[in-house]
């Protein structure tokens, strides 16, 4: 079928108390690889780009890729911008065909991050585009964002954040963190059933890899309808290339690559996705 925005299968998810995975792709393989693994479960997929993956690949290039294999698919597949940068990015994928997107205007004043997110709804909302903010700075580093530590996000802020920008999901700080974490993560998950309380729309966790499943799982009880997987795709991807070469250095063919690269993506993807509770529900 053809991309579908992510709207529709974040309210299934919330209704039917399960999250979306939501996989960062990088090139082709990793794209198939995702799609493969919906496939095989029966589940519904977000593929997601940041934006320096779009500064390697351009906006064009990615919908092209993931919008040829979504039509192959019998599976819902949406397109989002992940951590979109800027007003200007986010409307440039828009325009390109993305079907979700994210204004992160988690590093700017409570104010500010009303104010630039508002504006991208704005330019959203005609073209039924959904818009994903992140309010509280999750910790690590993804692209050019990095928070030396977590501030988490306030219950009273996020009701009113999503009432007045009109946003249709939300990105909440927990005590996750972008990357591989160096010690072992203390989630505030009392805080995150606090949110749920007031805040009625989708609720998207970040900085799930190295997450256990108890955590990911208890997370989606609360009231997680979206999780995010970026940095543990990357190294199945990367780890099967080098074992390759470590067993036949002589291999040139970027396409052996590839050939092994996907289906150690693909079970990552699968595992990741029985977590959040998603198989058979396309």
């Amino acid at each position: 079928m053809s991309l579908v925005t992510s709207k529709e299968m974040l309210l299934k998810a919330q209704e039917g108390g399960y999250a979306v995975g939501a996989f960062n792709v990088e090139n082709m393989e990793m794209v198939k690889a995702v799609i493969a693994a919906a496939e095989e479960l029966n589940a519904p997929v977000m593929l997601q780009t940041t934006p320096s993956t779009v500064k390697y690949g351009t906006l064009e290039t990615y919908v092209g890729i993931v919008a040829a294999e979504a039509k192959k698919a019998s599976v819902p597949v949406a397109l989002h911008l992940d951590h979109g940068s800027s007003f200007d990015l986010a409307v440039r994928a828009i325009k390109e065909g993305y079907t979700s997107v994210m204004i992160d205007g988690s590093a700017l004043s409570f104010e500010e991050n009303i104010d630039v997110t508002k504006r991208v709804v704005a330019v959203a909302a005609p073209n039924n585009i959904p818009v994903e903010a992140e309010l509280g700075k999750v910790g690590g580093k993804e692209d050019d964002l990095e928070a030396d530590g977590d501030t988490n996000t306030d219950p009273a802020q996020a009701a009113e954040f999503v009432e007045r920008t009109g946003v249709t999901s939300l990105a909440v700080a927990i005590g996750t963190a972008h990357g591989f974490y160096v010690g072992t993560p203390v989630l505030d998950k009392e805080r995150l059933s606090e949110i749920r309380k007031v805040v009625d729309i989708p609720l998207v966790l970040h900085g799930a890899s190295g997450l256990s499943d108890e955590d990911v799982m208890d997370c989606v009880k609360r009231g997680i309808c979206k999780v995010n997987f970026a940095t543990e795709l990357r190294v199945a991807y990367t780890d099967a290339v080098k074992d390759l070469l470590k067993e036949k250095p002589e291999t040139f063919d970027p396409k052996a690559f590839g050939k092994v690269g996907i289906p150690a993506v693909k079970e990552l993807v699968k595992s990741r996705m029985k977590v959040c509770g998603c198989e058979n529900k396309a």
